[in-house]
Parts: C-alpha cells; structure tokens; sequence
C-alpha cells in the first residue's frame, strides 16, 4: 500500500486521513470568522493566519472561496437534514400529526443552535457567489427538504390528509413550510426579543398549528 491510497480494508490513508482533518479545520475557521464578520467578508487570508498557514496553501484544499462556501453550505443542508431526521425515532411511526409537530421543533431547534449555519443557508446572498446548478448543495438542499415532504405523503397514504389551504400538495407543502420558516427566520434574527422564552414556544406551537392546517394535517391541539 502507498502513502495516500485506502488499505484492503477500505480504509483511509494516513495522508488522507491527514487532509480530511485539515478540510475540517479549515471549514470551522471559516465558519468561526463567518460569525465574526459575516459570509461576505469571508477571505483565504484570513483563514490562513488563524490556523497559522500560508494563504497558498488553502488552495491544495479548495480551489477558492466560492469552493469553499459550497461546502459550507452543503455541510449545513446535511446538518439540517440530520436534525429532522432524528425525530423519526422520537415519535411512534403511527402519530403522524405528533411527527410533523416534531419535525417543526427539530427545524427551530437546530437554527437556535447553529445560527450560522442557518443563516449561510436561509440569509442574504454573498455577494458574488452563486451554488454551482449542479452541485452539492442542491442535492443536500433536497435531501433537508423532503422531510416534511415525506411526512405529508405518510399521512396521505394512511388517508388522513386532508383538505389544504393550497390547489395541490406540492404548493400545501411550500407554504407549510414557509409559515415554520418564516417564524424561525423572524427569532433568529432577534425579533422576539420583547418575549420571554414560555410565550415563544406557545407562538411557535400556534404557528406549527397553522402550518400543519395549511399542509392538510390535524395537529395535536385538534385532536385534544
């Protein structure tokens, strides 16, 4: 075996597991300055000297920031994606309305606690950068997505869905989630700051309401 090939096992190289650590470092340096100084500032320099590397070297890892950005963006989809799906093993298969409610929590749980991440996804666009059409990101973009796509159709096969707000699911569903969106994006950015945190999850709770309505579901405060 040489240096930088996997075994027989399948397993990864010294020098590959060395690179993959340093790929990983060098996306949480960016995403630490991205906090600090938001997306659009973002620049190889200063990625460089705070991991004590050479702006030169960053290259043999990713060919420029646009690069760079796409992984981050496509890291957070997948971290998203994660999120929702854990809350398949917190609810019972059969509680369809209880999985929905549950996956709307899981989508504002994990903005509250990757703001970053959720903003690099859902914020502002950085000026000059464009996903590339094809790449990661919209494939993980997909995959984050089609949760809740997936919780509709269950429901529907179990002929439980009912009448929506929308003239057909495909719109029922992008305005369910708009309205769990459109609140979560409206926290993170701070502007329930005049509500403790009691009265945002009864706000939250309303409003996951509202979109299970508008998707065709029953939340659970109609069934009590």
């Amino acid at each position: 075996m040489t240096d930088g090939s996997p075994d027989e096992s399948g397993q990864l190289s010294r020098r590959e597991r060395l690179r993959a650590d340093t790929v990983e470092e060098i996306k949480r340096a960016a995403l630490g300055l991205i906090v600090e100084r938001g997306a659009a500032n973002l620049r190889f320099t200063d990625i460089a000297r705070s991991m004590g590397m050479t702006p030169p070297a960053l290259y043999r890892y990713f060919a420029d920031r646009d690069e760079l950005l796409t992984a981050l963006v496509a890291d957070s989809y997948d971290g998203l994606s994660d999120a929702l799906a854990a809350t398949r093993g917190t609810v019972p298969p059969d509680d369809l309305d209880g999985r929905f409610e549950a996956t709307c929590t899981a989508y504002r749980t994990w903005a509250q606690r990757n703001p970053e991440r959720f903003a690099l996804i859902f914020g502002s666009p950085v000026p000059g950068y464009a996903a590339p059409p094809d790449g990661p990101t919209v494939a993980a973009g997909e995959r984050a997505m089609a949760h809740m796509a997936e919780l509709v159709a269950d429901t529907a096969e179990h002929g439980r869905l009912g009448s929506s707000l929308a003239p057909d699911p495909a719109e029922a569903l992008m305005l369910a989630w708009a309205t769990v969106h459109g609140f979560v994006t409206l926290e993170a950015h701070g502007h329930f700051h005049t509500l403790d945190q009691q009265a945002r999850d009864r706000l939250f709770a309303v409003q996951a309401g509202v979109a299970a309505r508008t998707a065709g579901l029953s939340p659970a405060a109609d069934r009590r």
